[in-house]
C-alpha cells in the first residue's frame, strides 16, 4: 500500500468538477500501488454520496457506478482504527482541532509511516504539523 487515502481525494476523482491532474496522478498511483484507509471510509464515502444524489448532484446510477469503481482500487481497510479511537486518534484531534474522523487518517498515516492523500486542508496543516509526508494538488 503506497498510502493513506482520504475520503476527500476519493470523492474528487468521482466528480468531473473536482477532478484535477494531480487527482488523477494520485488515482493512478492508488490502483497500481493501492492505498490504505481507517475503518470510517467506508461510510464517509457512503455519506458524501448519499448528499450527492440528496441535491441533485448525482443519479442512483451514478452513485452505484462510482461505489463499483472505487470498490475495484486496491484499497485496504486498516483492521486496527478502533484500538486507536480513545487513544491516539483522540490525542490528534484535541491536538490538531480535528474531528476525531479526520484524525483517524493522520493516525494511521503516522503509524503506517505513509503519506496522506487529502484535499481537507486543515488535515493537510495537521499533516504536515507532524511530519508526515502529503500527496496533494
Amino acid at each position: 500500500m503506497s498510502l493513506v487515502l482520504d475520503a476527500s481525494m476519493a470523492i474528487a476523482w468521482l466528480f468531473a468538477d473536482e477532478t484535477t491532474e494531480a487527482t488523477e496522478a494520485i488515482f493512478d498511483e492508488v490502483a497500481v500501488a493501492g492505498a490504505k484507509v481507517p475503518a470510517i471510509w467506508s461510510l464517509e464515502v457512503a455519506n458524501a454520496l448519499q448528499k450527492a444524489m440528496r441535491r441533485g448532484r448525482m443519479t442512483s446510477a451514478e452513485r452505484e457506478l462510482a461505489l463499483s469503481q472505487l470498490g475495484n482500487l486496491p484499497i485496504e481497510v486498516d483492521p486496527q482504527t478502533h484500538l486507536h479511537a480513545w487513544g491516539a486518534t483522540l490525542e490528534l484531534a484535541d491536538l490538531h482541532g480535528l474531528s476525531p474522523y479526520d484524525a483517524s487518517y493522520l493516525e494511521l498515516a503516522r503509524r503506517e509511516r505513509k503519506p496522506l492523500a487529502t484535499l481537507d486542508a486543515s488535515l493537510a496543516r495537521a499533516a504536515k504539523d507532524v511530519g508526515i509526508e502529503l500527496k496533494t494538488p
